[in-house]
């Protein structure tokens, strides 16, 4: 039986997520001045292993908070909203700072197309949540395989971006990423219709 933590204190839990909400600027900082030096035809390799070292210690810290929120029995609301933007605000500037046409120096990267369907997935998802919970009056999240599966493989090509490890075998890692991305992206859409559906019969 989980506890929700006093009012006004924060759990261990959460003051690692909001760690790692405030590594996301470090990381764009790295990530930014290591294109520049692309760009200036002198790479500083460095940039891009603070970077790695960012992003991983972040990875690891998602997996901590959670097992620490559970542990203690201190799931704090603050907590499970901090926690998913902490995620998301990481990955997709790692997705948006790696993908660059323009730069083929910056190797491996995404290609465009992948890039604009997560983003399009989450401009999708996270307004339409908040569209069922104020039409509905509450949301259901079903934790789904093929989602937690688009993360794991998008968290493991952008470290095996930011490690710049061979290209080809990457790209397999991005066609399964893609894959399921697009299987979660369909069962969510159909989460949300259905819970309009248990809505209307409801109220009728």
């Amino acid at each position: 039986m989980t506890a929700e933590p006093p009012q006004g204190h924060l759990t261990l839990a959460t003051r690692i997520t909001i760690a790692r909400i405030l590594a996301v600027p470090v990381f764009i900082l790295a990530m930014v001045y290591y294109r520049l030096s692309l760009d200036a035809g002198e790479p500083v390799p460095a940039l891009r292993f603070v970077a790695l070292v960012i992003f991983v210690a972040a990875c690891i810290s998602d997996g901590v908070d959670g097992w620490l929120a559970r542990r203690t029995g201190q799931v704090s609301r603050l907590g499970t909203i901090l926690d998913p933007l902490a995620d998301k605000f990481l990955g997709l500037s790692a997705l948006i700072l790696l993908t660059s046409p323009s730069r083929p120096a910056l190797q491996p990267q995404f290609p465009t197309w992948f890039t604009w369907l997560v983003i399009t997935r989450d401009l999708v998802l996270i307004p339409g949540a908040f569209l069922i919970d104020h039409v509905v009056g509450h949301v259901e999240v079903r934790a789904r395989y093929s989602g937690k599966v688009a993360t794991a493989v998008l968290m493991l090509c952008v470290i095996w971006a930011l490690a710049g490890l061979p290209v080809t075998p990457f790209f397999g890692l991005v066609g399964v990423a893609a894959a399921a991305t697009c299987l979660s992206f369909g069962q969510y859409i159909y989460d949300g219709i259905r819970q309009f559906g248990i809505a209307d019969e409801e109220q009728q």
